[in-house]
């Protein structure tokens, strides 16, 4: 996501279109990005440290950008 500070000319575009699509009470949009990991093996503090290493040398642009990372199990039934 970009960081509180960055101006988000996407964001405030969508904000500004919501009520005329009917959708009101929303005070604020930020646009971010998303990416998905599928990590082979056990996810454990050794994986953690470097999909942080990772998102925070290569996936994100730290400089404007915040980022977080986050483990979902997928089940079988999900794949």
């Amino acid at each position: 996501m970009l960081k509180p500070e960055i101006l988000d000319p996407q964001g405030q575009a969508v904000q500004r279109a919501l009520p005329r699509l009917g959708f009101d009470g929303i005070s604020d949009v930020r646009q971010g990005k998303r990416f998905e990991l599928e990590v082979d093996g056990p996810v454990d503090e050794a994986a953690l440290t470097r999909i942080h290493e990772l998102a925070e040398s290569f996936l994100a642009n730290t400089v404007i950008e915040d980022f977080t990372v986050k483990v979902e199990e997928v089940t079988e039934a999900a794949k």
